[in-house]
């Protein structure tokens, strides 16, 4: 029996008397060089100048915290007016007085985490903190659904489950290693094209990346499959209710407008990211030593583990069938069928306080089926949580960049600039520049429904000058998050995504950067076509 597997890989044994194994790091990611060094080890490497290493995303979120907060010193202040639902009206930008003195900055940036995490927007000054009364601004919701699939993940994984269904799944498609991630990285672009899979895909990172490795590949391979998949999907959104539903309503068009555009881009960007991952994984197969993840120790034990693939015990496929029906369900929650046309489905409507609570009971239920006992659920539960804080906290960084924009008002200054860019230009020229004016704001706003809330009362009435359809600033918005978010620093998807991978952000930017340049090329030239061809 293999040793049940943690939330981002299998476990190695238990240490031999003497030895010991390093302690994970609070982002998530492994030690940087496996087992703490013995005196000979430590001695030679006192001795050896180490090279620059890049920081955790711990640090790049501080990083970037501190030098958001800086530049709401320099940038101007201003607001557009509001209707009753906190859209901004067109043409109504004016710069405002803060009445935040120094010492409130000072106070915002020192409370950024807090309010990340559960600060509440006061509707009157528009100003969020702790506390108070008003709309909740804070991931909070997000953070515990993080802890709860990571309660999920570990109590399927003591079962002992996971680990036998992946070691037969590896050892059936040995010979269809190709094909197998071109499919899983097309059902991931699925879920990003049809509701903005993003911080759910947090939990797949237990099963995928010890899947990657068995199969000889290396854990960039399995990061990008969720990562790449689930983000190409995202940037070519066809109905996702987060990004393509709230800017269409937020332009005044419906969901299916411009929707043949967006499905032909869904299916090329697809195709053409799949076949990129391929390529690097048949190198990486061919010659591991040019894999772009650092590799830990536990990859070489994983793949060293030869020979047939365990037995599946009927607990065993019972476990793995409340596992695959929990993800499902879970899918099915969030999609809202009836705005899809699809009547005989209920719309549940869930979000994640709903689909927290969906994995809390799901990891008790499985502990219970496969006979694990109370307290070795428990266990289970708590130490799940525990092992998935380091992706839950760099949420609650990210998310406390933009309370302070919001604080300091400097958003709304930022799109009027992005605004004034646009005007009075050609139609295909002003389809390429939504696009790239959308691409900052998508980094300092990284949420995708926030971004389109935000931008589309302002953006979309400029296609009636450019002689475009609000459609294609609809699309042109959501390409722009898309693109952004699979690199941005300020995701939480991304950093956690990668904390959870133990994947490198250098790393993973190395290996990203030409698929990047790819999409950016293709992205653009189909909206500067769609606007051509009217």
């Amino acid at each position: 029996m293999t040793t049940p597997a943690g939330p981002t890989g299998p476990r190695p044994a238990a240490p031999a008397p003497g030895s010991s194994t390093a302690p994970p790091r609070p982002d998530g990611r492994a030690a940087p060089d496996g087992p703490p060094d013995t005196g000979a080890r430590a001695g030679q490497d006192s001795g050896r100048r180490r090279g620059f290493r890049f920081p955790s995303a711990f640090t790049v979120l501080v990083g970037v915290t501190v030098a958001v907060w800086a530049l709401t010193f320099v940038i101007p202040a201003g607001r557009y007016d509001t209707i009753e639902d906190g859209r901004p009206v067109p043409g109504t930008y004016h710069p405002v007085d803060l009445t935040t003195g120094f010492g409130d900055r000072l106070k915002d940036l020192f409370l950024a985490p807090v309010n990340g995490l559960y600060g509440v927007s006061d509707p009157g000054t528009g100003l969020t903190a702790p506390g108070g009364t008003g709309d909740f601004a804070g991931a909070a919701g997000v953070f515990l659904f993080v802890l709860a699939v990571g309660a999920f993940i570990t109590v399927t994984l003591r079962t002992g489950a996971l680990t036998s269904g992946v070691a037969r799944l590896a050892a059936r498609l040995d010979r269809h290693r190709t094909l197998l991630l071109v499919v899983l990285l097309a059902l991931f672009s699925l879920g990003g094209t049809t509701y903005g899979m993003a911080e759910e895909t947090l939990g797949f990172y237990a099963l995928l990346i010890p899947l990657a490795l068995k199969l000889g590949y290396d854990r960039m391979t399995g990061a990008a499959v969720i990562l790449v998949g689930a983000g190409v999907g995202t940037l070519a959104s066809t109905v996702n209710p987060f990004a393509t539903g709230v800017a269409s309503d937020s332009a005044g068009i419906g969901t299916g407008d411009g929707i043949l555009l967006r499905v032909l881009m869904w299916a090329v960007l697809t195709a053409v990211a799949a076949v990129f991952l391929v390529r690097y994984a048949d190198r990486v197969h061919r010659d591991p030593s040019r894999s772009l993840a650092e590799p830990l120790e536990e990859d070489a034990e994983l793949r060293a583990r030869d020979g047939a693939a365990e037995p599946l015990t009927g607990r065993h496929k019972t476990v793995l069938t409340v596992f695959g029906a929990t993800f499902a369900f879970m899918i099915f929650a969030v999609i809202p069928w009836a705005d899809l046309g699809v009547a005989f489905l209920p719309t549940l409507g869930w979000y994640f306080p709903e689909l927290a609570a969906l994995f809390l009971v799901a990891a008790i239920a499985v502990g219970l089926l496969a006979g694990l006992g109370e307290r070795t659920t428990s266990q289970a539960i708590v130490s799940g949580a525990g092992d998935f804080m380091g992706a839950a906290l760099v949420i609650m960084l990210a998310r406390g960049v933009t309370v302070i924009m919001n604080n300091a008002a400097v958003t709304d200054t930022i799109l009027h600039r992005l605004h004034d860019a646009v005007s009075g230009t050609s139609s295909g020229v002003f389809a390429g520049l939504m696009f790239l004016v959308n691409l900052p704001l998508a980094f300092l706003v990284p949420s995708s429904s926030g971004h389109a809330a935000l931008a589309m009362p302002v953006l979309a009435p400029l296609a009636d000058f450019a002689g475009v359809h609000r459609a294609l600033v609809v699309t042109a918005y959501q390409s722009a998050s898309g693109w952004i978010n699979l690199v941005t620093p300020t995701s939480a998807v991304v950093m956690g995504g990668l904390a959870l991978a133990k994947v490198r952000y250098d790393r993973y930017l190395r290996f990203v950067a030409p698929l990047m340049g790819v999409l950016l090329l293709l992205t653009v030239a189909f909206l500067a076509t769609a606007a051509a061809l009217g």
